[in-house]
């Protein structure tokens, strides 16, 4: 029997999808999903051009470092391309063990889990953690992950201005101290390039004794010794309760981790269904990143080099009086202010060879548009000054 009002539903929804899709080819150039032809380095080829790469988030530029590269080779020999399973069944291996353990250590960490995917990890650490009943507190500029995680946490949810303690705290101080309380914030905002200002937000989750929980994936690889991340930059690892993160950024590869209190680990792992129900790592990336992990440790100049180059890459944007948002990190937005004038620079910077990303409303604030951009290890002297030169060019043409 057909039922008439599923055909109306059905086609509202492919309407919907028809308008998106023609307002996408009335543009010129389309900003998205861009597929590279071949890379080397920061050297990307598209459409036949070859491009500098200005928005990776390869951040140590270890993504080509032969020992990285002989680590996953040799990985898929031994243990073929992927476990085909979650890690609740068949899909555990010694070797994620072994990459929990050093990751654990590393950041001064009982226990550690890794998923196959960032946004899982990052999910995961708020939506195993909370659940109805609880006040999640987080800063309004969070990830998506962060978000989604809330949602699927059923907790009642308040946001606090960005990076902003006083905020957080008046929200804080007028919940009820009975209910549960998160506070959930990022070590590094990557649209804004922003630290967190966690010694005031931890000290306000110790007050209010709220459990806390902080994404790292921008900051893991970038601040404290060693690249140990945000919480080891300000030497907080006491008071923060899970620490989550990625490791396609810094260790080159894939997936995502979780760090915490044995306990607290333990407990996501039978209680996280985006743990229990997700495809373990694959060996190849397991290794990719272990091995990243040993480079960060053994080879300091890759972190070096990264600072030495977000330095000289500031001093272009600021001689040019480029808008940086206040950004403290290799994560550098240019902020335009407008849909208008993004895009036309973007556009400007891919004439002359500089692959960038485009973030307009409503993914960043009203006003906020911008270019996303990225400093890497890799990048030479001379890519820097022809990224100087494009970016004067996209000025002018402004």
């Amino acid at each position: 029997m057909a039922f008439p009002f599923f055909k109306t539903e059905k086609k509202a929804i492919l309407a919907r999808c028809r308008d998106d899709y023609a307002t996408k080819m009335r543009l010129k150039y389309a900003p998205y999903y861009h597929a590279m032809e071949e890379q080397k380095g920061t050297q990307v080829r598209l459409d036949g051009r070859d491009m500098i790469m200005l928005s990776s988030n390869d951040y140590l530029g270890l993504s080509f470092h032969p020992k990285v590269i002989e680590a996953s080779r040799a990985a898929v020999l031994k243990w073929g391309t992927s476990t085909t399973g979650a890690r609740t069944s068949n899909g555990s291996r010694t070797f994620h063990v072994e990459l929990e353990e050093k990751l654990a250590a590393f950041l001064g960490r009982e226990a550690c889990h890794v998923h196959a995917a960032g946004y899982l990890s990052c999910m995961s650490s708020v939506a195993t953690f909370a659940q109805k009943g609880d006040i999640v507190v987080g800063d309004k500029n969070l990830h998506s992950c962060l978000w989604d995680g809330i949602r699927l946490s059923l907790a009642t949810v308040e946001r606090f201005s960005h990076n902003n303690p006083d905020d957080l705290r008046n929200i804080l101080a007028t919940a009820s101290p009975d209910v549960p309380k998160m506070v959930v914030v990022e070590g590094v905002y990557s649209m804004e390039g922003h630290i967190c200002r966690l010694p005031e937000i931890a000290t306000l989750a110790e007050e209010y004794n709220a459990f806390t929980v902080l994404d790292d994936a921008h900051g893991f690889g970038v601040l404290g010794r060693q690249g140990r991340g945000t919480i080891d930059h300000f030497g907080l690892n006491h008071k923060v309760d899970i620490v989550c993160g990625s490791l396609s950024k810094s260790l080159a590869s894939t997936g995502g981790f979780v760090a915490g209190k044995r306990e607290l680990i333990e407990y996501l792992r039978t209680n996280s269904k985006q743990t229990i129900f997700s495809a373990a790592l694959c060996p190849s990336q397991a290794a990719v990143a272990m091995t990243a992990l040993e480079l960060m440790q053994s080879e300091p100049e890759h972190l070096e080099r990264l600072w030495k180059n977000t330095a000289k890459y500031r001093a272009i944007l600021k001689n040019l009086g480029l808008d940086t948002w206040g950004s403290e990190t290799p994560a550098v937005p240019i902020v335009l202010g407008s849909k208008e004038r993004v895009y036309p620079f973007w556009q400007a910077l891919l004439e002359k060879g500089v692959f960038t990303v485009m973030s307009i409303a409503p993914a960043v604030p009203p006003g906020k548009d911008l270019i996303r951009t990225a400093v890497s290890a890799m990048h030479t002297d001379e890519q820097l000054e022809r990224i100087g030169e494009a970016m004067a060019y996209a000025m002018k043409k402004l």
